[in-house]
């Protein structure tokens, strides 16, 4: 499974929804995901990936779609 089929799987499960966004998909507009749900996705992103993301981090623009969740992380790796 490649980072971009983690990172679905993570979306999928924070936002309690099957579907499958658009990568460049805005999660936050679409109804994917809230401000309640990030810090629970960003958790998963960390334990998927072995990586720590920083509480000054925690801006829903560095996890907006897809696309920029993965490019974020493949960063952290």
């Amino acid at each position: 499974m490649d980072n971009r089929e983690r990172i679905l799987a993570i979306v999928r499960k924070a936002s309690n929804q099957a579907i499958t966004p658009d990568p460049e998909e805005s999660l936050f507009d679409s109804g994917f995901l809230d401000s309640f749900a990030l810090p629970d996705m960003v958790g998963e992103l960390e334990r998927e990936f072995g990586i720590k993301i920083p509480d000054a981090d925690l801006n829903p623009r560095k996890f907006e779609s897809v696309a920029k969740i993965q490019s974020y992380i493949e960063s952290r790796m």
